[in-house]
């Protein structure tokens, strides 16, 4: 009975909570997942949360609500828009600021930002109608990946295996974004480091997943329609290397302003050499979804993680400046 008192008591100083889920970006369906299992999680510890879809609901009707659970993913709510119409309004909401959202979501820039802090990614070019391909394919290599800069859950992305690939990957990516980056090949192996920010101690780096897709790449069946993909934790590096990394990707997540609680992609290449690939801002919480496992390996199960996320919003809405460093 104590314990239950202790959680409801807890529970209310969050107040009136808003999971916002679905949206308008072409990761609608993951976004409505990860959405409904925050809103579970919530319920279960007896917060008074309650679903909030933007692309049926207008944004006026958050008026009321406490704080937010960002569970949206890609364009409109993790890309600095929400975030913007959340300042706006006064409502704390969980993760990183407008910048810094904005930021991460567009993967060129965030390669631009972290090659001057000499913090490694691969090597790329941006592709766009009246580029040299044959040029670009010759200088980066084959094979190479094609990507839209502003998209996630791996949409519009292509392979190019063999010579005159590129132009068709181009013109799949610009589909779903004008900016196209043409990005060098790196086979050793993909890898993700999620981070949570605690209050007290400020933020930690998870321990490593090592993913390993069954068909070619880590792409949207992958993620979140198979259930043959291998995530491996531990992750198989050393110790003294998987805490190198963990420190350089927190440096990297610190770099873009972020805040609250996030994810850092990174390959392997057959050298040893690592390289950072893109910062995720709001990450997926689905059950396929990594932060989650990761939190799990640390002893954080999933309630108590969307709690310490949640928890960040308590006070915590300052200048995206602090994590700079």
């Amino acid at each position: 009975m104590r314990s239950d008192l202790n959680q409801s008591n807890s529970s209310k100083k969050f107040g009136k909570v808003a999971v916002l889920l679905g949206g308008k970006s072409g990761e609608r369906e993951v976004s409505l997942k990860s959405g409904a299992a925050v809103l579970a999680a919530l319920k279960r510890e007896g917060v008074d949360a309650h679903a909030f879809d933007p692309a049926e609901q207008p944004l006026h009707e958050l008026e009321g609500f406490d704080r937010a659970f960002n569970a949206l993913h890609g364009r409109y709510g993790e890309d600095g828009t929400i975030q913007g119409a959340l300042e706006l309004m006064g409502i704390p909401y969980t993760g990183s600021g407008v910048m810094a959202s904005s930021v991460g979501m567009d993967k060129w820039r965030t390669k631009l930002l972290w090659r001057v802090l000499n913090i490694k990614t691969p090597d790329f070019e941006m592709v766009n109608a009246q580029s040299d391909f044959a040029s670009i394919e010759q200088k980066l290599g084959l094979p190479l990946f094609v990507k839209p800069a502003n998209e996630g859950s791996s949409i519009g992305i292509t392979k190019v295996k063999q010579r005159g690939g590129l132009e068709g990957a181009w013109i799949l990516a610009a589909k779903a974004d004008p900016l196209v980056i043409a990005e060098k090949f790196v086979g050793g192996g993909e890898y993700t480091v999620g981070i949570l920010e605690d209050k007290k101690s400020g933020l930690r780096a998870l321990p490593i997943i090592r993913i390993v897709p069954k068909n070619e790449f880590y792409d949207y069946e992958a993620k979140y329609l198979r259930n043959d993909t291998e995530y491996l934790c531990p992750c198989g590096l050393s110790a003294e290397k998987e805490l190198q990394i963990q420190q350089e990707a927190l440096q990297a997540f610190r770099a873009v302003g972020c805040r609250g609680w996030g994810r850092v992609d990174f390959l392997m290449d057959e050298a040893g050499n690592h390289y950072f690939l893109e910062v995720n801002t709001s990450p997926g919480m689905t059950d396929h979804s990594l932060v989650p496992m990761a939190a799990k390996a640390a002893g954080i199960s999933f309630d108590a993680l969307v709690i310490k996320i949640l928890d960040f919003t308590l006070g915590n809405q300052d200048l995206e400046s602090k994590n700079v460093g």
